[in-house]
């Protein structure tokens, strides 16, 4: 089945049978081949991918329900998610969102985000496992936001850079160092708040009258500021979004501490994905904390 056939079949049982007018591939990240689709009445965002592992566009899907339902950022509405059960191909049939920014805008993602951090759970965690990226990415339900951290975050991306052979002794040594003396930086009592998981400046985009909207989500419960230090590592949101942010949910003073333990967990994950060249952050992260 071609990519014609299968998005045919997809706004077919979602009603929508009128004729395509536009189809052309889009930028949508170094994952999937994405479309820009109209119809008559409706614009979509359509992800296909020919070899998906297992849940990879329903985890997706699932995540940007969770969001929406919280009423405090918005997401693009999810039409239609299809998985082959062999993974030959998958489908994820997204509303098409196109605006520009305004001054405001800023503004109003960090609100939104503020507004977000304050949805608490029970547990720290996620009930499913779920991607970062095209990795999977081990949850769990944890009472202890330390070991939720160690054991679903850290450890699971050393141990793939261990695999893929990006773990030099010298290395390795200094995260073992680290991972037995994080409660030191690392805060003992907090609440799970809802983060959106792969917050950077390339997952939140702009919609009619200028208003932010959340994609990509690798949702689960943790500390908020866990997420703040990630949209500080590569760029991408504007002083007026950190202004807006604190005025809802201020950082702790120990933040600036703790960032770059944050920011080391993104960092594995792009030592994993894309090689070496991030390794010398890994290391000057790992030079500060442990020597």
């Amino acid at each position: 089945m071609n990519v014609l056939d299968i998005l045919r079949k997809a706004l077919d049982d979602i009603g929508d049978r009128t004729a395509i007018i536009q189809c052309q591939s889009v930028s949508g990240g170094d994952i999937n081949y994405a479309y820009y689709v109209r119809r008559k009445h409706r614009s979509y965002f359509v992800k296909v991918n020919k070899k998906i592992p297992p849940r990879f566009f329903k985890s997706e899907a699932a995540g940007l329900e969770l969001l929406r339902k919280t009423n405090t950022v918005k997401v693009p509405n999810v039409y239609y998610v299809m998985e082959e059960e062999s993974g030959a191909y998958g489908l994820l049939l997204l509303e098409w969102i196109e605006g520009e920014k305004t001054e405001q805008t800023a503004v109003l993602l960090g609100q939104a985000v503020a507004q977000l951090h304050q949805c608490y759970g029970q547990h720290f965690g996620w009930a499913e496992d779920n991607y970062i990226g095209r990795l999977p990415q081990k949850n769990g339900l944890y009472e202890n936001w330390m070991d939720y951290f160690v054991k679903c975050r850290l450890l699971p991306q050393i141990q793939l850079a261990e695999q893929k052979g990006r773990m030099p002794t010298a290395r390795r040594n200094k995260l073992e160092k680290l991972l037995v003396s994080l409660e030191r930086w690392l805060p003992q009592q907090c609440r799970p708040s809802l983060l959106h998981g792969d917050l950077w400046g390339g997952n939140w985009i702009v919609g009619a009258k200028g208003m932010p909207y959340l994609i990509d989500p690798s949702v689960f419960y943790g500390h908020y500021e866990f997420e703040i230090a990630f949209t500080e590592l590569f760029g991408g949101f504007p002083d007026q979004f950190y202004e807006a942010y604190k005025e809802i949910q201020p950082l702790s003073p120990e933040y600036e501490e703790r960032k770059e333990l944050y920011q080391l967990f993104y960092l594995l994950v792009h030592l994993n994905l894309f090689g070496e060249t991030y390794g010398y952050s890994v290391d000057r992260i790992l030079q500060k904390y442990v020597g």
